[in-house]
């Protein structure tokens, strides 16, 4: 008995965040070890198909780096990367949409639709969702960035049409989203699923951006997981990127949280995707998991 009233008293925390993100949009950037281990893919999938449940409109927006180069390498090419970035020439940017749209976005989908879900699969292409241009450095502040190297076929958002993920979400579906676009003059892009994913959120004005990724959130000591900073105001991301604790892989993903609080974005959460039902616990509880980014 005492079980069952454990397992009542954690319905009965949720029940506030329930009733607060019904008919609400969260857009969830998915990737990393959620997207490789069996049991997180499992776990994260469920958690998606009960907020569509619950009343909310999940919006999912995935990555691939790995499996690009995986397919690369079996084809018998080397992947490039410069400065950490990978070079996207006409043989990547085809394997690029090979792999996200025709093989990752389709298993997302095929996954939320077993777990009781009705997900639709769409690449930045579909009904010009994303309108892209040749990707140009920028820094936390969004300020440009002098030398930016040419990575190719790698690009930016330059505006969401989101007419297409508004009239899915109102029917009850749950988009699923590849990370590629077209320019107004129909050249394809490649582009970071966390850009994707903040633009997408700000155009849908979401109530949150959540990105799953595979540390706790942003640690005062990267060393000491017990140093994570749980809140963070866009007034002091330039002094942490100063101070290196925002550094390296976290930047880009402070940059979309950024960019989508700008752009009218409620709350934005960086949280690890190697917890299971990890969103569930940063959406549904009092005291949630990793870190939020706030105006």
């Amino acid at each position: 008995m005492k079980q069952l009233i454990e397992k009542a008293n954690i319905l009965i925390e949720a029940l506030p965040y329930i009733k607060e993100f019904s008919g609400k949009t969260v857009v969830i950037k998915y990737g990393g070890a959620a997207m490789v281990n069996d049991d997180l893919k499992e776990a994260t999938m469920q958690d998606i198909v009960l907020m569509k449940y619950v009343g909310m409109n999940p919006v999912v927006v995935h990555g691939g780096g790995p499996e690009i180069s995986a397919l690369m390498k079996r084809l018998g090419l080397q992947p490039k990367f410069v400065n950490g970035q990978r070079y996207t020439d006409e043989q990547t940017i085809e394997i690029a949409e090979m792999v996200l749209t025709g093989k990752i976005n389709k298993e997302i989908v095929t996954l939320l639709n077993h777990h009781g879900g009705s997900a639709v699969g769409l690449s930045g292409k579909d009904a010009n969702l994303i309108i892209a241009k040749k990707y140009e450095a920028r820094d936390h502040r969004g300020l440009p960035e002098e030398d930016t190297p040419d990575l190719g076929f790698v690009g930016d958002v330059e505006r969401v049409n989101a007419q297409v993920i508004q009239a899915l979400t109102t029917d009850g579906f749950i988009p699923v989203v590849s990370p590629l676009g077209a320019d107004t003059k129909g050249q394809g892009y490649n582009i970071n699923a966390d850009l994707v994913a903040a633009a997408i959120a700000g155009a849908l004005k979401a109530a949150k951006l959540v990105l799953l990724t595979d540390a706790p959130g942003i640690l005062r000591d990267a060393k000491n997981e017990s140093s994570l900073i749980p809140t963070i105001q866009m007034n002091e991301v330039e002094s942490l990127v100063e101070t290196n604790i925002i550094s390296g892989g976290m930047l880009p993903k402070i940059e979309a949280c950024l960019r989508a609080l700008e752009s009218g974005v409620a709350k934005t959460h960086i949280i690890d995707g190697r917890v299971p039902h990890s969103l569930l616990l940063e959406i549904y509880t009092q005291k949630g998991v990793g870190t939020e980014i706030l105006l």
